[in-house]
């Protein structure tokens, strides 16, 4: 009986050992044939939306060329704000599954640092945009303006999330790294409303601003095709940020087990 029962258990870690690696060869297999064609689909959309934006929109009545910086510097907020709720939503994720799931947190925690690597080089993006333009129209590259301060705020928390999960060796490092990105998203809605709560020199919301707010029916061709091809941008570089860190934690289990395995 007892002989029964170990042969019962290493057929079981034998069938669970080879799905694992089924799983590890053809999670690649799966993923590299979307890249490719959600890559090509990204650069269609940007020549396209860069073509609009540059030759078919007219300059803008009053800032001329300058403006069309907005048809950067809008998909870049965009693409930033659903990189951070990405990120907070997976690290709540991880939170919640870690003592549950170790497989779901393990993906939880990919999705939490590659949203969070991605939406902060939009989020560069957008200061140095925004910079361009501010010294362009108000004449000077910045303003410790409350719009534009707590965005740098929102920056230096993203830069502490990710300078966190780099120089932390513990064993608690993830977690710590999901409360830190609960508490940094809360400046995002900060961020957003800081234009109706104090006086800025940034300019009203060009979204769900009010009555007043929105952009000429002449600039929406541009604006929204940059925020698609944009979204489509940043989708891809974060499938391929989660696909690098998926690996590497596989490598890590890898590693592990063989240590096990020679200890015992």
């Amino acid at each position: 009986m007892m002989a029964s029962w170990r042969g019962a258990g290493l057929r079981h870690n034998m069938a669970s050992s080879h799905s694992e690696n089924f799983l590890r060869k053809l999670e690649p297999a799966m993923t590299k044939p979307l890249a490719y064609l959600w890559f090509g689909m990204t650069v269609v959309l940007i020549t396209v939306s860069t073509y609009i934006a540059l030759s078919v929109v007219p300059p803008d009545a009053d800032q001329g060329n300058v403006g069309r910086i907005l048809y950067y510097h809008l998909p870049n907020w965009v693409a930033m704000s659903l990189c951070f709720l990405a990120n907070l939503v997976a690290s709540v994720t991880y939170l919640a599954s870690r003592n549950r799931s170790a497989n779901l947190a393990l993906m939880a925690d990919a999705v939490a640092v590659s949203t969070a690597e991605v939406g902060l080089v939009f989020c560069s993006l957008g200061l140095i945009t925004g910079s361009i333009w501010g010294r362009a129209v108000w004449g000077i590259w910045w303003t410790w303006d409350a719009r534009l301060t707590a965005t740098l705020v929102l920056w230096l928390m993203y830069v502490a999330y990710l300078v966190l999960r780099k120089v932390s060796t513990g064993g608690q490092s993830r977690t710590l790294a999901a409360v830190l990105a609960i508490f940094a998203y809360c400046d995002v809605p900060i961020v957003y409303m800081s234009t109706r709560w104090w006086r800025t020199q940034h300019p009203a919301p060009v979204f769900f601003g009010g009555p007043n707010a929105g952009i000429d029916p002449s600039m929406k061709p541009a604006v929204s095709w940059n925020v698609y091809s944009w979204l489509a941008w940043a989708v891809l570089l974060v499938g391929l940020r989660i696909a690098i860190e998926r690996r590497r934690q596989l490598a890590a289990q890898a590693e592990a087990a063989e240590a096990l395995e020679f200890i015992a």
